[in-house]
């Protein structure tokens, strides 16, 4: 699977030729930096950001190009955690989300930088 984040609304308009644009996600212990395009440290006091659009479509190993990326996981809740199902997997883990960034993955490990679907209230 390949993922582009998609800054601009506009770009949205019509439904993408292959794969789907996911939207509605939060990010949390960070924020999408739009005039570098690149995972950015967060504001004072903001925990949670709304991330921009991302477009999810498939594609061959092969053909993605090698880039300075954070496997950031995606979540359902900010439990992080759940059930784990009859295959292993958490009912609550979704996907990881390779993102681009400026720096060295590990930085925003150790910040706990994740996705969520949704949002405690």
């Amino acid at each position: 699977m390949e993922f582009v984040v998609k800054d601009g609304a506009e770009e949205l308009k019509e439904p993408p030729k292959d794969g789907v644009y996911a939207k509605g996600i939060f990010i949390e212990a960070c924020k999408w930096d739009e005039d570098n395009h690149v995972l950015g440290e967060s504001d004072p006091k903001v925990l949670f950001t709304h991330f921009p659009a991302i477009w999810m479509f498939p594609t061959e190993l092969e053909k993605i190009k090698p880039t300075k990326t954070y496997n950031c996981p995606l979540y359902k809740t900010t439990d992080r955690r759940g059930v784990l199902s009859t295959t292993g997997h958490s009912t609550n883990f979704v996907c990881d989300i390779r993102v681009p960034v400026d720096c060295d993955a590990a930085h925003w490990t150790r910040r706990g930088v994740a996705m969520f679907l949704a949002l405690p209230e």
